[in-house]
């Protein structure tokens, strides 16, 4: 048998000849940044990422709030359980595909949106930036995707309804024991044109947030010794607070204490499907119920005649070691599909997510912890960085794929590799 050798041993090895470059050589190589001036753009210039943008809100942030976003319930096990669902996800790509022009946009509830992405609601947003929730509110808006404001906002729903009057607006309700307060909080929703009414349902208590009950956080945050010690640290933070209005609920006339506090004082514990049927009955635009976790859940909900289910465990942050929503989302994609539009949340963090929810039957993904960072890292224009980044990625994945459309991705497209095991 013959072996090939590459280089005999009769041939003799020559060494590349070393020269000095010559001045023409150099010039292309040399080239200058131009320096941005404005602190934000150098900051948001080193995110490429969602991780990145939460490196640099961990830095900029105080821990207890930085904590009151990143973290979850208990031992956080349902959290990381929804993300490392994500990421075991097989992506099926097809070559040979027209991609040179790829849409993104899709419906979702009836409208047109440039992402299947929708912005979470989430409670006390000025607590994360000053801008707060007008800053998402604009991002949002200027990216073409809608926007969910929370009861427990700290802007009011008719400030950002006219911050941003022609953008798709949702509202999310928490049901009060007070049934009149929560009336009027329609009625307003109404007034100012919200879209959508997006009724959360896993809250009867707070979930035990350890970080939260570890850190003493309050809402607002209380000036104890704790914290005084960390304006050292977050002099910026501190002082935007501070000097902008107080940070208060919207929605509330007033409250002083930590989440679990509030959640026992206002929510209702007692709330069932007939309080469901009583909202239909009053809200005439279209019904989201957030918070489903069980099929059985799923057909009750769809039989009452909402829009749309969003399954959701509350990011981690309620029922630690709640079902996974990814896992859950085609066998209630099978079961009630037919009869409403289910969304997903709980781990999304990058625009492959994006269509990976899209591929096992969701019309979009929402999101929170995500835009919170960018929010986090530099206020409205950290909004619309995260999203651009849930752009970006999701347009490649979707050329790398071989898909012109969003409406063409199909279960062909991706699979839960937990579906492969015997």
């Amino acid at each position: 048998m013959t072996t090939f050798n590459p280089e005999p041993e009769h041939l003799p090895r020559e060494r590349p000849k070393r020269r000095l470059p010559r001045p023409s050589e150099l010039r292309p190589l040399i080239t200058f940044r131009r320096p941005r001036f404005d602190a934000r753009e150098r900051r948001l210039a080193r995110a490429h990422t969602i991780a990145d943008l939460r490196t640099i809100a961990r830095r900029r942030t105080p821990g207890s709030v930085f904590d009151y976003v990143d973290g979850a319930a208990e031992q956080e096990i349902g959290m990381h359980r929804a993300r490392n669902a994500f990421e075991s996800v097989e992506l099926h790509p097809r070559v040979l595909r027209d991609v040179s022009r790829v849409d993104a946009s899709t419906d979702v509830l009836g409208a047109r949106t440039a992402l299947p992405l929708v912005l979470a609601p989430t409670g006390f947003t000025r607590m994360m930036h000053h801008e707060g929730e007008i800053a998402v509110a604009r991002a949002a808006a200027r990216a073409g995707i809608p926007y969910v404001l929370s009861t427990m906002g700290t802007t009011d729903l008719e400030s950002v309804r006219a911050c941003a009057p022609t953008a798709r607006q949702w509202f999310q309700l928490y049901l009060w024991k007070n049934r009149e307060a929560s009336e009027a909080l329609l009625e307003r929703a109404a007034k100012a044109r919200y879209e959508a009414l997006v009724l959360t349902v896993d809250t009867p208590v707070s979930g035990a947030r350890m970080r939260d009950i570890r850190n003493g956080l309050t809402i607002p945050p209380a000036l104890t010794p704790r914290t005084l010690a960390g304006m050292a640290m977050r002099p910026a933070w501190w002082m935007n607070i501070l000097t902008t209005e107080p940070l208060r609920f919207a929605t509330l006339s007033s409250f002083d204490g930590t989440v679990a506090e509030l959640v026992g004082e206002m929510f209702d514990p007692s709330v069932t499907t007939e309080d469901l049927r009583w909202l239909r009955e009053r809200w005439t635009g279209k019904l989201v119920v957030k918070g489903v976790q069980s099929i059985e859940d799923a057909r009750m909900v769809a039989d009452l005649g909402v829009d749309a289910i969003v399954l959701s465990n509350h990011g981690g942050r309620q029922l630690d070691r709640a079902p996974t929503p990814l896992e859950l989302l085609p066998r209630v994609v099978d079961a009630v599909g037919h009869d409403c539009e289910i969304l997903i949340d709980t781990g999304v963090r990058t625009g492959a997510d994006l269509l990976v929810a899209r591929a096992l039957g969701a019309s979009a993904a929402m999101v929170g912890r995500p835009y919170l960072y960018g929010l986090m890292a530099a206020g409205e224009q950290g909004v619309e960085r995260a999203i651009e980044i849930f752009d970006t990625e999701y347009v490649r994945t979707m050329r790398l794929l071989g898909v012109a459309s969003t409406d063409e991705i199909c279960a062909q497209h991706a699979s839960l590799r937990s579906a492969h095991r015997p």
